[in-house]
């Protein structure tokens, strides 16, 4: 296969993947807001919901296998979820490929010490209303969104766990 035939097909899955984020019903989760509530299966298929976690300071991110900063983002969120857990801090992560055994792969290379949900229809991301990949949402106890955050760069890392702690703090335990 030509070079221009390999370019072309990165650009035509690239154009699919806009494409379907772009086509969701604009029901974007907004701060100062209500997170949109859901149900979806975790790890061994029981049933979890958002609202099972009111009460708590949710970081819920969006992932997907192919996404190369999300593979970045897991360790981060491993220590987040192991330094604030008992302040009432809860990592959910929704994985959004159509195929389990995609993020299973992609779980085996980079293992998770929060909660994972699977939403292999896209409704929940859609719900969401997400621009790209990983996005994730800061959610008080009370259930509403504080803020939401597009991609990851370690850089800015300290900016997420800043914004962590001023839930935390705002909200008590």
């Amino acid at each position: 296969m030509t070079q221009f035939a390999n370019v072309w097909r990165v650009a035509l899955w690239f154009g699919f993947i806009a494409f379907a984020f772009s086509t969701v019903p604009a029901q974007a989760q907004e701060a100062g807001k209500p997170a949109a509530n859901f149900e979806l299966p975790n790890l061994t298929k029981e049933s979890v919901k958002l609202s099972d976690y009111l009460g708590k300071v949710v970081y819920l991110d969006f992932w997907a296998s192919w996404c190369a900063p999300c593979r970045e983002t897991f360790p981060w969120m491993n220590q987040m979820q192991q330094k604030y857990a008992n302040q009432g801090f809860e990592i959910v992560a929704v994985n959004i490929d159509t195929k389990r055994t995609d993020a299973d792969k992609f779980l085996a290379q980079v293992p998770a010490g929060f909660t994972l949900l699977f939403d292999s229809k896209r409704s929940v991301a859609k719900t969401y209303a997400l621009k790209g990949m990983p996005t994730s949402f800061l959610i008080d106890r009370a259930g509403n969104v504080v803020s939401t955050h597009l991609g990851f760069q370690k850089n800015r890392a300290g900016e997420l766990e800043a914004d962590i702690v001023k839930v935390l703090e705002r909200a008590g335990i």
